[in-house]
């Protein structure tokens, strides 16, 4: 082995957004014997970046779901971005069908001012539909979206628009499954851009030659890695690109399902410390 790409949400972090002294071993292990370490989030950089410094780590970054790559040091090596018209044209879907959206760029994370408004107007409409449905899940999945940072809150997308920012994702975030499916299809067929989930309730939406597969090629490509010598460690309908070009692929034991399927292997859960357990008996 001698490069393993590793997702950050649900992944490498447990369900409290934490990095395990577990994991954290085990990457500085493998770091150790001369293994290159890349996380390939759909978070944003500086958001992953942070998480990643505060545990003491020193690792490559491809965010965003591959649309962007950033070496140790945090210098970005490659970005590729969608166009104005096409964040324009997104943007207003997304604002006239009532998601709450967030849009990436190099130094933040574009929201609608009354996006916990959003939510909670969709929670509230769900409450009265179906009384009995798991709050609390979606509760906390709202908060997931609002811990990432750092966020700048926006009264219009226009604001967004009037920056000279590149926009690197636009995300999509709802309740509802029958508004998700339907905003997937309306885009799902555009040959410029890609479509891929990084969790549940939410699609996202890049140029479309951005997968994290494609960025962990180029990685291996720079660094002269073969094939069969990446691993890919993931849980998400996002991370099958990568599962796709490693030699060995690697479900979390919390895969959502239908992703195991894609994958040679499974390993625990991201709680039990999977990301661990599996490099540990892969590079010993």
């Amino acid at each position: 082995m001698k490069l393993i790409a590793i997702d950050m949400d649900g992944t490498l972090l447990s369900s409290r957004n934490e990095i395990s002294p577990e994991n954290i071993k085990a990457i500085k292990a493998a770091q150790s014997k001369g293994i290159e370490v890349v996380i390939a989030t759909g978070r944003a950089q500086f958001d992953a970046a942070k998480l990643v410094k505060d545990a003491g780590l020193s690792t490559w970054i491809i965010s965003a779901n591959g649309a962007t790559i950033h070496d140790k040091d945090g210098t970005r090596v490659q970005s590729i971005s969608i166009s104005k018209e096409d964040t324009e044209e997104i943007l207003t879907y997304f604002i006239e069908h009532g998601f709450y959206y967030e849009v990436f760029s190099d130094h933040t994370l574009y929201s609608p001012n009354n996006g916990r408004e959003l939510l909670n107007i969709e929670i509230d409409r769900i409450k009265t539909a179906n009384p009995n449905a798991d709050f609390a899940e979606m509760e906390e999945a709202a908060e997931r979206q609002f811990s990432q940072e750092p966020f700048e809150f926006v009264a219009t997308y226009k604001d967004i628009l009037e920056q000279t920012d590149q926009y690197y994702n636009l995300l999509a975030f709802s309740f509802h499954d029958e508004k998700l499916q339907k905003a997937w299809d309306r885009y799902a067929d555009r040959e410029d851009l890609t479509l891929t989930a990084s969790a549940s309730r939410v699609f996202d939406i890049m140029h479309r030659d951005v997968s994290k597969g494609n960025a962990v090629q180029k990685l291996a490509d720079q660094f002269g890695i073969e094939q069969q010598d990446v691993m890919a460690i993931g849980d998400n309908f996002n991370d099958v690109s990568m599962f796709k070009i490693a030699g060995t692929s690697v479900a979390m034991g919390n895969e959502l399902d239908g992703v195991k399927e894609q994958a040679m292997m499974t390993t625990l859960k991201n709680n039990e410390h999977g990301v661990a357990y599996i490099i540990e008996k892969m590079t010993t």
